[in-house]
């Protein structure tokens, strides 16, 4: 099921251009940003786990495009 569903976004990620890519990345950080509005306590965590977690999310990209 999962692989299906792989097949499919790398399908239809080929159709988006840079405008679409940075539409998705403004929604998702406005989106991040509602979360942490509704539910305070996300922002309970030291400055630094944010840092070791964005590193995580950004390693496998990063290590793609290098």
């Amino acid at each position: 099921m999962f692989d299906n569903y792989t097949k499919w976004a790398n399908k239809s990620m080929k159709k988006l251009d840079v405008m679409d890519i940075k539409c998705i990345k403004w929604s998702t950080a406005v989106f991040t940003l509602m979360l942490a509005k509704l539910f305070p306590v996300l922002l309970g965590l030291e400055w630094y786990w944010y840092g070791l977690m964005g590193i995580i999310f950004m390693w496998k990209p990063l290590k793609k495009i290098f």
